[in-house]
Formats: C-alpha cells, sequence, structure tokens
C-alpha cells in the first residue's frame, strides 16, 4: 500500500524525533488502525492524543494497543499485498525426489528438463506427471530467487504437455496476479475452471484478479462463489471491502482515457475531474519516459470527499492521498486542479509505475523516495536537520524503511519520507534517473534490494547512507 503526506506535516516538528513521545498503534476489532500518542484506558474507554485534540473510544471496540519503536515491518521487502492469501498446492507423490534431481547445487538443471518434455512427448501420464512435477519445482526455485519472469516461463512450458493439471494452471496465475497482470491471470484461471468447475481456489484467485482489473461486481461474484464451496474468512473480508467501496461509489460519476477510469462523488466539480485526467496523461507520458516503462493495465482514481477517503482506506491521520491499486484521492472544496493537487496526482501515479516495474519488489523507502523527486520535491529545506541526525546515528536505517510505513506516527512518518528523498537525489544525482530505472529492473529478479543495489549501483546500504550525506552537504550546506 502506496500513501502520501500532505505538506502540512511539519518536517521541522519530525526532526524532534530522537526525543519525542512514541506513537501507539490501537488497533480496532474491525481492522482499523489508529496511530495516537499518550494513549491510557480505564475500564469503559481508551482515550488518546491526536492533532484534533483528546479523543476517547469504547474499550469494547478495542482488538489490542501496539507501541511504536521505530521498527515498522519485520518484513524486509515492501509490496503491494494482495487481498488474499494464495491457495497451496500440493503434487503428487514422488514429487519430491523429481524436485531434487530438476534443482540441485543452488541451479536448475536444465539439462534434465530437457529431457523430461522430451520424455513427456510420449504423452505417457508418468512421464508427463514427472515433467510437471519437475518445472514447478525449477519454477518455485527462480521464485525463491526473485526471478518471477523465469518462473512463468517454467510454468508455460509444462503447460505444453500438461495443459489440463489444475496446480499448473493456479500456480501461473497467482505469478501473474503478483505482477499486477490481472487480465491475463483470467486465461490459466478460465482454462483451470473447465477441469474444475467447483473448486473454491479457481474462484477465490479469480475474485483476486477481477478485483484488480477493477471490475468490482466480478470480483464479489467470484467471491460469494468461493465462499459457498468452501467458507474462508478471507474472503469474508474481501468481499466486504469491495461492498463498502461499491455503497461509496454507487452515486459517483465516471470519466476515461487511454490509461486511466475515474470515479469521483456527485458533488465534485465535472471540470475538477476532466483537468485530473488531462493532469494525469501528462504526467504517465513523462513518467513513461523517464522510468522507461509502461504499465500493462488501465490505473482507477477515485476522488473523494474528506471523511469518504478515511471510512474507505481506513487510514492513519497523516495519510493525504493513498495508492492500493487505485489512486485514492480526497478533493472536497476543489474546482480545478491546484500545484498542490498536482503534486498528489504525480508522486500516487508514480507509486503505479514503480510498483509494476518493480512487479511490486521496491521496498517502500524507494517507492517514496522517488514518487517525491518525480512530483518536484527536493531536500534543500530539510538536508541540515537530516545530516545532524544521521551522524549522530539518528537516522533509521534504510533496511528499517522497507516494509509498511502504516504504523508509524506522524513524526516518524515525515522523517522517513525525508530520509527516503534524499537517499533517491543523491542516487540521481550520481548516476541520473537511468539508474533509478535500471535498480527497479533488477530488484525483480535479486534476492533483495541491497543485492540489487550491489549489482546495479555498486554499493550496499551503508555505502548509499554515506553517500547520501556527503551529498547533501555538497549541495545544500556548503
Amino acid at each position: 500500500m502506496r500513501f502520501t503526506t500532505v505538506s502540512a506535516l511539519s518536517l521541522a516538528v519530525a526532526f524532534g524525533l530522537a526525543s519525542s513521545a512514541a506513537a501507539d498503534t490501537i488497533v480496532l476489532k474491525n481492522g482499523r488502525r489508529i496511530i495516537a500518542s499518550n494513549v491510557t484506558q480505564d475500564a469503559d474507554h481508551v482515550t488518546y492524543d491526536t492533532p484534533a485534540g483528546q479523543l476517547s473510544i469504547p474499550k469494547s471496540i478495542v482488538e489490542r494497543i501496539e507501541h511504536d519503536d521505530f521498527a515498522p515491518s519485520s518484513s524486509t521487502r515492501a509490496s503491494v499485498e494482495p487481498p488474499m492469501s494464495e491457495p497451496q498446492i500440493q503434487f503428487a507423490p514422488g514429487y519430491e525426489d523429481v524436485s531434487k534431481l530438476a534443482v540441485h547445487d543452488n541451479a536448475v538443471d536444465f539439462a534434465y528438463l530437457a529431457k523430461l518434455d522430451t520424455d513427456a512427448q510420449s504423452n505417457n501420464a508418468i512421464a508427463v506427471a514427472k515433467d510437471a512435477a519437475a518445472h514447478h519445482a525449477a519454477a518455485q526455485f527462480l521464485l525463491g530467487k526473485g526471478d518471477g519472469d523465469s518462473a512463468i516461463d517454467q510454468y508455460r512450458q509444462a503447460l505444453i504437455f500438461a495443459p489440463g493439471n489444475t496446480g499448473l494452471l493456479l500456480n501461473l496465475a497467482v505469478l501473474y496476479l503478483r505482477q499486477s497482470l490481472f487480465t491475463q491471470a483470467l486465461d490459466p484461471l478460465e482454462r483451470a475452471r473447465r477441469i474444475s468447475p467447483d473448486s473454491a481456489d479457481v474462484a477465490k484467485l479469480m475474485g483476486w484478479a477481477y478485483y484488480g482489473a477493477n471490475k468490482p461486481d466480478r470480483a464479489i461474484e467470484e467471491w460469494t462463489r468461493a465462499e459457498q464451496i468452501h467458507p474462508d474468512p478471507e474472503i469474508e473480508q474481501a468481499i466486504k471491502k469491495v461492498q463498502r467501496d461499491k455503497a461509496e461509489e454507487e452515486s459517483y460519476r465516471e470519466g476515461e482515457t487511454a490509461h486511466f477510469d475515474l470515479k469521483y462523488y456527485g458533488g465534485a466539480d465535472p471540470e475538477l475531474a476532466s483537468g485530473i485526467l488531462r493532469a494525469l496523461e501528462e504526467d504517465f507520458n513523462d513518467l513513461e519516459s523517464q522510468l522507461d516503462y509502461t504499465p500493462h493495465e488501465q490505473i482507477q482514481v477515485i476522488l473523494y470527499t474528506g471523511q469518504a477517503f478515511a471510512d474507505i482506506t481506513r487510514a492513519p491521520g497523516w495519510v493525504g492521498a493513498l495508492n492500493d491499486g487505485r489512486i485514492r484521492i480526497p478533493v472536497q472544496g476543489l474546482n480545478e486542479v491546484t500545484p498542490e493537487l498536482a503534486h498528489v496526482l504525480k508522486h500516487e501515479l508514480t507509486h503505479s509505475f514503480v510498483g509494476q516495474k518493480s512487479h511490486n519488489r521496491a521496498p517502500t523507502w524507494l517507492q517514496e523516495g522517488v514518487a517525491q523527486w518525480m512530483e518536484g520535491r527536493r531536500s534543500s529545506s530539510a538536508a541540515g536537520a537530516l545530516v545532524d541526525a544521521a551522524e549522530q546515528g539518528q537516522a533509521p536505517p534504510l533496511s528499517a524503511l522497507e516494509g509498511s510505513w502504516m504504523s508509524l506516527s506522524g513524526n516518524s512518518a515525515a522523517f522517513a519520507y525525508a530520509w527516503s528523498l534524499a537517499a533517491v537525489e543523491s542516487i540521481i544525482d550520481a548516476g541520473g534517473v537511468g539508474d533509478i530505472s535500471r535498480l527497479l529492473d533488477s530488484i525483480v529478479g535479486a534476492p533483495s534490494t541491497e543485492a540489487a543495489m550491489q549489482q546495479t549501483l555498486r554499493e550496499n546500504y551503508a555505502d548509499l547512507n554515506q553517500q547520501t550525506i556527503a551529498y547533501l552537504k555538497r549541495a545544500y550546506l556548503r
């Protein structure tokens, strides 16, 4: 999930981070998270401070309270999370023996795979099953190495000889879904449905595909079908989420261009919607050129009232816009594309480009740093405070900013944004925007972001940290 803060968040306040009180996250039973400070509770209520003052909620609706220790996630990789987990697909007995021959010594044995392909041409059932299992093992190994494209190739090869293998079809669909290739995922899923019409897994994944392709009615239809076949709490929650979106958007108007599908609440000025589409198309052309990439799917944009944005996204109060696969922006009170709104549009659209180009593997610090740079932000006003914090050991390491930031307090988030922008600025200063484009390509197949940096930039996180400090001093503090 990608997001942007509005300019009202003061970086000057954020740089008091080291001495400020830690924030807490209040997790409600409905899944909503509230970022707050000075959280207290009694027998009946939980009370907390926000920028709007002290608020209180019934304790009965609170699941738990999490303390912020500036370790936003234990994950080592940020990605746009799928709406649900993937089905676990089991292969027939004997798979382990075949997999050990297909993958050994930390490499795929392509000669062995070629032999099995030749044997499978006989259409012998055992030979075909061994071939399918071997290609599955190779695909999973390559996927573990971060090479999703080669994993897809393995499943395609296996399906030449085993076109009716549902396990192969579902695994191929999952890889397409993880790369945001939602319409491409529908082909193997439709083939799997013809083979297994009563499969809950097929319906579950088809719902995911339609959800990503911005077809909420079809997503609900498929997930309802899956729920009827096999009850699943994840599917139930996914249906509720789409229904919330649909209920909010029923009265929305629509607009469309070659690259965007826009929905906006009925009270919004149609001229504002048209202006936003024009601005997004101009931004699309610019990003396409700078990042050397064209997104595969039409991008959906939703314009909300401020309250509807809060109700639908359930994001922390410091989040001013959000990209969770759909660009969601509150525009109440606006009747034209203001300079601030133009920056937000460019920022959120950058997330769509970076997410799809990196197959949703780009870490949050890189996502947010590139998005800020593309919208036009620079580190001039924050340079001194950033250098002081970094040299005093108070700046978070980029490895701690790879995962989700949604649990960060406002001050912690502001610092994370500023440091991420500075790091991206230093990369672009050293090698141009082309280095960012190549890094995003490298991330797709590398085992980690730092490994991709070593391959592309010839530096690790420690090197980038020192490069960033030197860049800030040279560019802004002379």
